[in-house]
């Protein structure tokens, strides 16, 4: 970087940096769940336990973990019975492999790792790359401990020499294709979960289930002309949950708002949301009604409460590619580096309406910040997200944002250094309110 970067660059540069190390933290959706926790708390938040009575939710911050998801808000001293909250939405979960019961398997001499697919990941980037195995181990006693390996495994691609048109038809089988190697030996002597126990510093006896993932074990980072690029794994969505945590950061003092400031991320957006901890559960709705029920509210101040809310529901976008410019809108198409972006599906695929658009552009000026439209090509079927899941299940009037990036899906992905760092000051304005 140069001694003539602007300061906002360094800003920028700065928040990548601290982007980076969150994702390096974050290789499970039970990770990032905990790295948001830590660093809430080292803020000064106070995590609640779902089992416990809750104190009144007035003039304090707050936190809930459950499984790979994580609701936290501030309570100003002024709230009352009907309070609204700005909800700023995301998902910890991201599309790759993960390991299936007696995971460990090999052939030829080879120690393999048995995995299923999970979300919709592009398999092909998943290939020559050094994975870590991460993810949650429950032991005898009902207890769950976190665990991570560094590089173990790899997906070795065939050599050119073995299939002399696999650069016009590569096309991996899901099953047979894509068990990634760890090692050397007959399978009989190795034990894939002991690695992971190691890491955790248990007895690998002592697991009675597991959920564990892949990761790419590369840290993230910026390049290109000014460093204007960052790529990394699991910006889908980990870079809307870490704007989101920064903004709540700084915003955790405002305690005399008229709103609550609510961080909530979820699980299991990439299969459908539809578990305990995914948006089209209850955890939300639990914890919004366990709130009203600390400042004593009755059904109808809560119903008021949610009339009043809003929900920003941030995950990424795609940006116009170069080399494939026919997959996209022929006018409307956002770009890397020009700033978060408002998306729109007229089928409701995304939960932005017309209201929803105004609100999104004023805290964008609020901001300062530069706002981008993102639609569909009308012949490409447009994805989906958390958004119109918290529409339906609140009645909340909710707006889908994030950022616009390429590679999605990818073990790593690309975006905009500026574009995150305006994530997060937007995130910050909305809840300033």
């Amino acid at each position: 970087m140069s001694s003539s970067t602007a300061p906002a660059a360094t800003d920028a540069l700065r928040h990548a940096d601290d982007l980076a190390d969150f994702v390096a933290s974050s290789p499970s959706s039970f990770h990032a769940a905990g790295e948001v926790a830590r660093r809430l708390e080292t803020a000064g938040f106070s995590r609640l336990d779902e089992h416990a009575p809750w104190p009144a939710q007035s003039g304090g911050r707050f936190l809930v973990v459950r499984d790979g998801a994580v609701i936290a808000w501030v309570a100003p001293s002024t709230a009352t019975t009907d309070t609204p909250v700005r909800i700023f939405g995301a998902h910890s979960d991201s599309p790759g492999f993960k390991l299936k019961p007696k995971p460990t398997t090999g052939r030829l001499g080879w120690l393999q790792a048995g995995v299923e697919v999970y979300g919709g990941p592009l398999l092909n980037s998943w290939l020559d790359r050094e994975l870590r195995l991460a993810g949650r181990l429950v032991l005898d006693d009902g207890s769950s401990v976190l665990a991570a390996t560094g590089p173990l495994l790899r997906l070795p691609q065939l050599a050119i020499h073995l299939d002399r048109e696999a650069n016009d038809h590569l096309a991996l089988d899901k099953q047979s294709q894509t068990q990634p190697v760890w090692g050397l030996g007959p399978v009989e002597s190795a034990d894939l979960l002991a690695e992971l126990a190691r890491d955790a510093g248990v007895d690998a006896a002592r697991i009675r289930g597991y959920d564990v993932v892949t990761a790419d074990a590369a840290r993230g980072a910026t390049f290109g002309r000014d460093d204007v690029f960052f790529a990394s794994g699991r910006l889908d969505d980990l870079a809307s949950v870490h704007a989101g945590v920064v903004a709540l950061e700084r915003t955790a003092g405002d305690l005399a708002a008229d709103h609550m400031p609510m961080l909530a991320v979820f699980d299991h957006e990439e299969v459908g949301s539809g578990t305990r901890s995914g948006a089209a559960g209850p955890f939300l709705a639990d914890v919004l009604e366990r709130i009203r029920l600390s400042l004593g509210a009755d059904r109808e101040q809560q119903l008021r409460a949610l009339a009043g809310s809003w929900c920003v529901s941030s995950d990424v976008g795609h940006s116009v590619h170069p080399n494939y410019a026919e997959k996209h809108d022929p006018v409307v198409q956002p770009l890397l580096g020009s700033g978060p972006i408002l998306k729109i599906n007229a089928n409701q695929r995304y939960a932005t309406d017309a209201a929803g658009a105004a609100a999104w552009n004023g805290w964008c000026a609020e901001a300062g910040v530069t706002s981008q439209e993102f639609v569909s090509n009308n012949s490409v079927p447009c994805g989906s997200t958390i958004g119109p899941i918290t529409a339906t299940r609140l009645g909340i009037r909710t707006v889908d944002v994030g950022i616009p990036i390429l590679s999605m899906h990818s073990a790593r992905e690309l975006a905009g250094v500026s574009d995150l760092w305006d994530l997060a000051r937007v995130a910050e304005a909305y809840f300033r309110g």
